[in-house]
């Protein structure tokens, strides 16, 4: 497969990130019903198109911009639906398409390229652009957060979301900025932060990243039922069936992990019965947890915090 740089039909670039593992990951048989549910690219649901013969494929995205780019780059293709949504509601979806079931699930819940490296979405503390962070374009932006909550609100945002742990003495400064003027841009945010942590702290990486991540993840509800999500994206699965998720942050990975370790235990009675009573059963077979080679982090950077955690249908 390769991992270099996709160039879809719209521009929308995305550099991905365990590339072929993921799509490896899935057991692409050729008939089955798969779903994307972060398809922004279209670099997995390219992928999994190969391996499809009369298959069929649902790729979801809650970004306007990469519906445009998906919906450009399928078109003609019979077997692809293209659904602006957000991936939480999987079982509402595939049930407005007529789908009972699928046999394989791919959420890729980074940030992708494009919207990293389009100044205008406002994502990057290293691009000038406007303070908005959206995924979906609607609701909420990043510069309501910072002009907005009060500091034990942000305070908590950036220590909860981006383990910050200098949060306080970077809400302090937010506010204190904002009240001699709107922040408004992107790199107005990065440099309120910069400046209000220790310089020992901006030694190992850029100071912004964990406040950007915070407010980022708040902005998108990323975290908000997480966990129910991927419940719901197992119990889509035929049995056999496959959901493999790739996270960026430790957050992220903790919610997929439990979900996957809940599903896979069986019987719950103490140790010291002789025979089991409770009768359950594990409900997945959980796989190894891979992450990036080094080759794979020294071509792209962004990749180093990445993690593939895969889980089947057993019942």
């Amino acid at each position: 497969m390769d991992t270099d740089i996709t160039l879809s039909p719209s521009g929308f670039n995305h550099i991905p990130v365990l590339f072929a593992e993921s799509v490896d990951s899935l057991e692409v048989k050729e008939d089955g019903v798969y779903v994307d549910c972060t398809a922004g690219g279209g670099s997995h649901s390219a992928a999994i198109l190969e391996r499809l013969k009369n298959g069929r494929l649902i790729c979801i995205d809650r970004d306007p911009d990469a519906i445009d780019n998906l919906t450009a780059r399928f078109s003609g293709d019979k077997r692809v639906s293209v659904v602006h949504d957000n991936f939480f509601n999987i079982k509402n979806i595939l049930q407005g398409l007529g789908i009972t079931s699928v046999d394989g699930v791919l959420a890729d819940l980074g940030v992708s390229s494009y919207q990293l490296d389009t100044a205008q979405r406002g994502f990057s503390f290293h691009n000038e652009g406007p303070l908005d962070m959206r995924m979906s374009r609607q609701g909420v932006s990043a510069q309501d957060v910072v002009n907005n909550l009060d500091l034990a609100e942000l305070s908590k945002i950036i220590s909860a979301y981006g383990e910050e742990k200098f949060a306080r003495q970077i809400a302090n400064a937010i506010v204190k900025a904002r009240q001699s003027k709107k922040i408004e841009t992107t790199l107005e945010l990065a440099d309120i932060v910069r400046n209000a942590v220790p310089a020992k702290a901006r030694r190992d990486s850029h100071p912004a990243r964990r406040t950007f991540q915070a407010i980022r993840i708040y902005v998108n509800g990323e975290l908000d039922g997480l966990e129910n999500a991927v419940k719901d994206m197992f119990e889509c699965l035929k049995i056999g069936g496959r959901v493999s998720v790739i996270t960026f942050h430790s957050l992220e990975d903790k919610a997929v992990k439990q979900v996957f370790s809940s599903l896979s235990k069986g019987c719950t009675c103490p140790k010291n019965f002789p025979v089991c009573v409770c009768g359950n059963k594990p409900r997945a077979m959980v796989f190894k947890s891979v992450s990036p080679s080094d080759n794979e982090t020294q071509k792209n950077p962004r990749a180093r915090s990445a993690r593939l955690r895969t889980a089947q249908r057993l019942l």
